[in-house]
């Protein structure tokens, strides 16, 4: 491991580095949720059933899916810096080739490609990020990542209100170009980023690690502590890696806790729309989307108290009660089906603030659980694991809403919500001050107390 890079001060270039890998995280949360607008004219316009626009609103997450664990891999084989702008030109095209579809499958394609790109850009650039930055501001940087995604949730509904506003219905093709212009502003922004050193120095390039941090941290390092610890040489890499017995009750924890936060919480992001209309909200016009988009902005608000509080309490208190304290509001929707839309916006208000610890942890967890040699790997199959129960999520709530109706579906919501919590509680570790991929857990162990220091793996 590497006590320059982790005590190293903070400087421009990390912001700026923060930034440029903020931009997966935004087009995420802009591209998953502006389809939610866009159905709205969507489905009229095209004659959408109600397992057509299911299939819309998933085909982005099973993109994910595939492209999470793919990509994560490919970005610990042949490196961060590779990629990380080729993905930022298939969001392009696929955005721009949206504007002209008119069938639903060609829709559904379009989606499902721009969902590989989104997921090939979490382990490229969160590993990226957390290889560069400094120990005491690595978990605050990491969780700003998901500030991003909830950023470009907001600014979707704001700009599907806009579009709706002033084009009416018929503008759901220019949402979905939209992007667009988010695209080609992040491809300007990572002109020049670096590869990273710890990266470079664990496939044999110790010259070029060297000369990488000196040109950007303005300090002279010893290739020797840029090295991976000896004791992992000759293991097996990748996936296999993830699956040995120090990593794989960590590899279970990431990615089931991950599925369980984000399965509600997409549903109701790409269907908000719906879920607001069933609790008496006019539905179809800007009314239940600006509901929506005040739901979004909660999420956003919500991950910044739980940014100070996981440096200054920890990660694993604030995983352990935030899931916890988010079934609530969610089971009272359960029972109270017939609760005044007011109600139900304030419910789920609570259920988005609450969401705050999780979701800083999303890509902090990870990052911090590995090592260099399948760092990205495992951001990759954490957000791959997410997405089948955000796929599965967004799939059956409109069908659930109109199957099974509102109650059954939020208690459905609050069911998943609390098996994330018996994980975090039975699995979850504080890695709060360490070393990056300093903790080096054993499948024996279950909760690690709240201030253990694990030891070093490199």
């Amino acid at each position: 491991m590497s006590r320059t890079i982790d005590n190293a001060p903070y400087t421009g270039f990390h912001r700026r580095l923060a930034l440029a890998c903020s931009g997966g995280p935004l087009l995420d949360g802009y591209i998953l949720s502006i389809v939610g607008v866009a159905l709205i004219g969507m489905r009229p316009d095209l004659g959408l059933s109600t397992a057509e626009v299911s299939l819309i609103g998933a085909a982005a997450l099973v993109g994910m899916f595939v492209g999470g664990a793919l990509f994560g891999v490919l970005t610990d084989k042949i490196g961060r810096e590779v990629m990380y702008t080729a993905d930022l030109l298939v969001m392009v095209a696929c955005s721009v080739l949206s504007f002209w579809v008119d069938t639903v499958w060609a829709i559904a394609v379009l989606r499902f490609v721009l969902g590989l790109a989104v997921a090939a850009d979490y382990p490229i650039a969160t590993s990226l990020l957390a290889e560069w930055l400094p120990a005491r501001q690595r978990g605050r940087l990491l969780g700003q990542q998901i500030i991003a995604w909830y950023a470009g949730s907001v600014l979707a509904y704001l700009t599907g209100y806009l579009f709706l506003r002033f084009g009416g219905q018929g503008s759901w093709r220019w949402m979905l170009a939209s992007s667009t212009v988010l695209c080609v502003v992040f491809l300007v922004i990572r002109r020049g980023s670096p590869e990273s050193p710890r990266w470079l120095a664990a496939h044999g390039r110790v010259g070029d690690a060297v000369r990488v941090v000196e040109k950007h941290l303005g300090v002279r390092v010893d290739g020797r502590e840029l090295m991976p610890d000896p004791a992992e040489a000759g293991r097996p890499g990748g996936l296999r890696l993830l699956m040995t017995q120090p990593y794989r009750r960590r590899t279970l924890f990431c990615g089931l806790f991950f599925l369980c936060q984000v399965g509600p919480l997409f549903a109701m992001l790409t269907f908000g729309p719906q879920i607001l209309a069933s609790f008496g909200m006019p539905g179809g016009t800007v009314l239940d989307t600006l509901g929506t988009g005040l739901v979004s902005l909660v999420f956003l608000l919500g991950c910044f108290p739980a940014l100070r509080l996981i440096d200054t309490w920890g990660r694993r208190p604030v995983i352990i009660w935030s899931f916890a304290l988010m079934i609530v509001p969610l089971a009272l929707l359960g029972v109270w089906p017939a609760a005044p839309a007011a109600v139900a916006v304030i419910a789920l208000c609570a259920y988005a603030f609450l969401c705050g610890g999780p979701n800083v942890l999303d890509w902090t967890y990870p990052n911090e659980l590995f090592p260099t040699e399948i760092r990205a790997t495992a951001v990759g199959v954490a957000t791959s694991v997410s997405r089948i129960g955000a796929a599965v999520g967004t799939y059956l709530l409109p069908l659930s809403l109109s199957g099974l109706g509102t109650g059954p579906t939020m208690l459905i919501a609050a069911g998943t919500t609390a098996v994330g919590l018996l994980v975090c509680v039975l699995w979850a570790e504080e890695t709060r001050g360490t070393a990056l991929g300093a903790a080096k857990g054993s499948d024996s162990s279950s909760a690690a107390p709240a201030r253990r220091t694990p030891a070093p793996v490199g």
